[in-house]
């Protein structure tokens, strides 16, 4: 299916892009040519809380902020996905959690295959893929029936309601290991951008596989009516991705849409940011993309988020760091976020986001199971 109504910023009045990789809203944009670091602003970072609940999940992926009050959402609190449960096997975490600038934990969200709506192959296992849009969060899940990536499944996009529940699957349509997401709302519409992880990863057995894909999925929100998929646009193909014993998978990771309609890609498992222009009106697949930047600070990045400026910031799996790159590619800044381990950092983070008013960005610390603030 394809999208074909005009879905640029422009027409849309530079709605908010939400998700684990949120893009700013217009009013945080820079002018053209304003091209200060972001992240040279903050200078020290801060535990916000535990991201670990009741039932013992842990290893946090996504992370997206609360930005109007709706049911049991309250503005300011931030959602964060498990991908791991108690006993720390990969594609098992059932839980969102939700927590309050001040640190007070909830569980938004505890997802049992008993409570999903539809059918979804696998079990429970969420990962960065985690939005919010109109009032519904929508949460990727790429299930493992013992951790290991071999026992992985397609999966599904699991929709909840503001109270939590769920009340909607989207699955097929080339949703195969939603691995990250970000989306655009408009009027009662949304486009969703989803990275997908297993087209033909586990069958090569840890081998390089170049068949990653990202995935346009537009969303009507009908008034009482459940979320719908109106059309489903294959915008990314080609992404490099592979099974690895400690992170489960690599491949194609954070999203962030900038003004312009350009959408950038972590291509994890080639260290390199890319891009696709007009992300939100192709028809077709841009392959790749452009590379935007590679090599340098970028250590295998990950999660992604658009600065106020227009800087793309990405974090990475192997060093803890937080890379800054410039529209024209430039690496201008860096930091690091985490330092424990050895080698340090190495798969502490994952999701990322920019806290209210830009002052500061959210991050989840793996190594610590904790929501941290960049300020």
């Amino acid at each position: 299916m394809r999208f074909t109504r005009r879905f640029t910023l422009a027409a849309v009045g530079m709605a908010v892009v939400t998700g684990a990789a949120l893009t700013a809203t217009a009013s945080a944009l820079a002018a053209p040519g304003v091209n200060s670091a972001f992240i040279g602003h903050f200078h020290r970072t801060s535990k916000v809380a535990s991201t670990v609940p009741r039932n013992g999940d842990v290893n946090p992926y996504g992370v997206v902020v609360v930005r109007r009050s709706q049911g049991r959402l309250h503005q300011g609190d931030i959602l964060v996905s498990n991908f791991n449960n108690s006993k720390n096997l990969q594609g098992t975490g059932s839980t969102i959690v939700e927590i309050s600038p001040s640190g007070r934990r909830i569980v938004f969200a505890h997802i049992t295959r008993a409570s999903l709506p539809g059918r979804c192959n696998g079990g429970i296992g969420l990962t960065t893929a985690l939005v919010l849009v109109h009032g519904w969060v929508i949460v990727g899940n790429l299930p493992s029936k013992n951790g290991q990536a071999a026992t992985s499944s397609p999966g599904c996009l699991i929709v909840l309601d503001s109270s939590g529940k769920v009340r909607k699957i989207f699955s097929g349509h080339g949703i195969n290991g939603p691995w990250d997401a970000t989306a655009v709302g408009h009027g009662r519409s949304a486009a969703l951008f989803v990275a997908n992880v297993l087209n033909g990863t586990v069958a090569a057995h840890g081998g390089v596989v170049h068949r990653g894909t990202v995935l346009r999925i537009v969303i009507g929100f009908g008034r009482g009516q459940l979320p719908a998929i109106r059309s489903v646009t294959k915008v990314g193909s080609g992404f490099a991705e592979r099974t690895d014993p400690a992170a489960f998978v690599v491949g194609p990771t954070g999203l962030g849409l900038n003004r312009n309609g350009t959408l950038y890609v972590a291509d994890t498992a080639m260290n390199r940011i890319t891009q696709i222009s007009q992300a939100l009106v192709r028809h077709s697949s841009a392959g790749t993309g452009m590379v935007l930047t590679s090599g340098g600070k970028l250590n295998a990045p990950l999660g992604m988020t658009i600065a106020p400026n227009g800087d793309v910031l990405t974090v990475n799996a192997n060093d803890g760091r937080i890379v800054e790159t410039s529209p024209s590619g430039m690496q201008v800044a860096s930091r690091f976020l985490d330092r424990s381990g050895s080698p340090p950092g190495s798969g502490a983070l994952f999701g990322v986001t920019l806290a209210p008013a830009d002052s500061g960005v959210y991050y989840v610390d793996d190594a610590a199971n904790t929501l941290r603030l960049l300020h």
